[in-house]
């Protein structure tokens, strides 16, 4: 098994565990891999949810850049929400675990069909 397999597996484990959810592993698998290298460096990994700035740029290069959003107060609650989901004291919030969150929250699974 390869790193970003086992990262996978790993960021599978936190879904079910912290966010009380089956992943849909195909998905998850396009998410992770939509991350690129990012997900090796333990800084860019994960997200520091208690940053505004760091906020913002999951709201800029993700949902408006990637996931084609149109900017609006959903889009900022929408990340309030996955980060509740996924536990506000949980000090290391996976990248790709948060992304695949948003994917779900605002179902744009057809972005990575």
């Amino acid at each position: 098994m390869g790193k970003r397999d086992e990262l996978i597996e790993k960021y599978a484990e936190d879904l079910k565990e912290k966010c009380g959810m089956t992943p849909d592993m195909d998905l998850l698998t396009k998410v992770t891999i939509g991350c690129g290298p990012s997900i090796y460096d333990a800084d860019a990994s994960t997200v520091a949810s208690s940053q505004e700035g760091e906020l913002e740029t999951v709201k800029n290069n993700f949902l408006i850049k990637k996931l084609g959003l149109s900017d609006g107060p959903e889009l900022m609650s929408g990340i309030d929400k996955v980060i509740e989901t996924y536990g506000k004291s949980e000090r290391n919030k996976y990248r790709a675990v948060v992304y695949y969150l948003l994917v779900k929250h605002f179902g744009k699974e057809a972005v990575y069909a």
